[in-house]
């Protein structure tokens, strides 16, 4: 469910795409040094963007220099680490462990089953660490799985329980910038739910599993009525986004939040026009 929200990297600045790499590759190191090296591996752009986003707002002190990286093992990469970094590489964890739990209740995941393991002692001493937060996301994601198992057709409903979840994620610290962190992670959260099921339906109506859009997907209207519902979404997150007094790494972060989020959603579109024709 993570991987939409990105950069639109041809109406990018040559400078912000390099802060955007330094960022990414920070949180790739943050999450090597508070929890081992295949941690790496739950990277996503989705939690890099909030780790930008908490950094820009409340600009922490930054550690900036280079390493080897072994998947671009030509030259050295230039990282950007600070405590919000750490912050959201602590989150990574959590939803990467209820992700490997969600693999394994569904399909019974062998290769989830190993990594969950590993995730496991990662996860307990981030859940003492924050245990509120953990508690909240455990009890969206059961929601998630109660509405998803009962086949509810509510987007709303459904869709507003991921979006509590990215809400929760989104606010660092109780302080002024709380309520505005909380709805826009709310409405950026019930996108990514509806993106990724937007991208799935067909694949899901083939297995015959859950999806919300499943009773629309046939209509002649479908995608610009999925356009519709994801673009009041996005809407609301970047009205809060503005409110938020935001100087660096501004279009950057304007860069993501307005064109970026929509590059995925017209590459499906693009597929699936291709395969219908």
């Amino acid at each position: 469910m993570f991987g939409y929200v990105v950069i639109n990297k041809p109406e990018l600045k040559i400078k912000d795409f390099d802060q955007y790499q330094e960022y990414y590759c920070g949180l790739c190191q943050s999450l090597k040094k508070n929890h081992g090296r295949l941690s790496q591996f739950t990277l996503n752009y989705d939690l890099n963007f909030v780790g930008i986003l908490l950094s820009s707002l409340y600009e922490p002190h930054e550690n900036h220099y280079f390493i080897h990286c072994p998947i671009h093992p030509l030259h050295k990469k230039r990282v950007c680490t600070n405590e919000c970094m750490d912050y959201v590489s602590d989150m990574t964890i959590i939803l990467t462990y209820y992700k490997l739990e969600d693999d394994i209740l569904d399909e019974n995941s062998l290769k989830s089953k190993s990594l969950i393991q590993f995730i496991k002692k990662k996860f307990k001493i981030v859940k003492n660490k924050y245990p509120q937060k953990v508690e909240t996301i455990k009890e969206h994601l059961d929601q998630i799985h109660y509405l998803e198992q009962t086949n509810c057709m509510d987007l709303d409903k459904i869709a507003g329980h991921f979006g509590h979840i990215m809400a929760e994620i989104c606010v660092y610290q109780e302080d002024i910038f709380k309520d505005d962190l909380y709805q826009m992670g709310f409405y950026l959260g019930k996108f990514i739910y509806l993106i990724d099921a937007f991208e799935d339906v067909e694949e899901d109506l083939k297995k015959q599993t859950y999806n919300p859009f499943k009773d629309q997907f046939k209509e002649d209207n479908f995608q610009d009525y999925c356009f519709k519902i994801l673009e009041m979404m996005i809407s609301r997150s970047s009205y809060y986004f503005e409110k938020l007094p935001l100087i660096k790494n501004i279009e950057l972060l304007r860069n993501i939040i307005y064109s970026g989020i929509w590059t995925k959603f017209e590459l499906i579109k693009k597929k699936r026009m291709e395969e219908q024709s």
